[in-house]
């Protein structure tokens, strides 16, 4: 057709841009009914590894949907996906929801730091685990966990390793205010009593390097190498220690093994974020002045805690142990034996 043939055209020919107010944008989404429920165990390069129905035998991998925006997704995340969800090789899955969380394990770079970093999802306990030697124990790491976890709606555990090193008397008896339940292993010995503790639960890991984390992984899941190669598929060799990834435990459950950490910034949590995790106190602190750190004399000299003890309704060392969490949580320097 000549290009000014206009005589041989008919509505068919005709091409209309719409402007942009003539198609009214709708804040409706796709509900999504036909999404799978899934747990996100690993995550690397903006793909998630998921397991279908937190079961290890259907592991699949997922991208974010864009109507998600910037929420966060981490391992131990219990999310909605659609899409192709066999699991094959070269498929992939989109996640279009994630599930209220009923724990979070929150850090920060420093005390400073206004970013928070969501460490782990939906975890049940938080096994903090501290050699007695090599390298010795920091009381004040394990005091910051303590911290993260009450805050956070989890449980602590105490694992102490490399006890053919070091007598755990004096270091245990520095947490005893606190009911903090506590694992005492050796590398020659099976951890007694902490399979039974982690069956048929999430539980994450937490520790500095060398303390023998991995060590008490591969204890836990005998293949924790070849599962931990299956989980970051997706990475094309990264190694694995650098993001949180969660394993299936023989008999049921998982544990969730998150990087070596060297610092954990606790700039998202208050006091009374810590208060409140300690029933015989909460109620309490609701009387304290306007600003009251409950530190105690003299920095908090007119702190309602004081009362609690003297009114018999809970013991100075308990009362104790919750001023060594918050006196740590606002940076104060806590010196403790085991520490030199």
């Amino acid at each position: 057709m000549a290009r000014n043939d206009w005589s041989r055209l008919d509505e068919s020919d005709v091409r209309v841009r719409p402007g942009k107010g003539s198609r009214p944008r709708s804040k409706r989404r796709p509900e999504h009914a036909d999404a799978v429920t899934a747990m996100v165990i690993g995550k690397d390069r903006g793909r998630w590894t998921c397991a279908i129905d937190a079961d290890p035998a259907r592991v699949v991998t997922a991208m974010r949907a864009r109507e998600l925006g910037r929420t966060p997704v981490v391992v131990g995340d219990r999310v909605g996906i659609v899409g192709d969800v066999s699991g094959k090789p070269d498929t992939l899955a989109r996640i279009v929801r994630v599930d209220d969380r009923t724990s979070s394990l929150l850090r920060t770079a420093d005390d400073t730091d206004p970013y928070e970093r969501l460490v782990v999802a939906n975890a049940e306990r938080l096994l903090i685990v501290t050699a007695l030697a090599d390298p010795p124990p920091r009381t004040g790491f394990i005091d910051r966990c303590l911290v993260a976890c009450y805050a956070g709606g989890v449980e602590p555990v105490l694992c102490l390793t490399k006890a053919d090193l070091a007598s755990p008397d004096e270091l245990l008896s520095g947490y005893a205010g606190l009911d903090v339940p506590a694992i005492v292993t050796r590398f020659d010995e099976e951890p007694e009593g902490l399979a039974d503790m982690l069956k048929d639960r999430v539980t994450a890991l937490v520790g500095h390097s060398g303390v023998g984390k991995s060590t008490l992984v591969n204890r836990l899941v005998p293949d924790a190498e070849l599962a931990t190669g299956v989980v970051s598929a997706v990475g094309k060799g990264r190694h694995t220690s650098v993001a949180a990834v969660a394993l299936p435990l023989p008999d049921g459950g998982w544990v969730i093994d998150t990087p070596g950490v060297r610092s954990f910034g606790l700039a998202h949590v208050t006091a009374d974020d810590i208060v409140d995790a300690f029933e015989e106190f909460a109620e309490a602190a609701e009387e304290c002045p306007s600003g009251c750190g409950h530190l105690g004399a003299p920095e908090d000299p007119d702190c309602a805690l004081d009362d609690v003890v003297t009114e018999g309704k809970a013991s100075p060392e308990r009362l104790a142990s919750l001023r060594r969490l918050l006196a740590s949580r606002g940076g104060h320097d806590v010196t403790r034996p085991t520490e030199s």
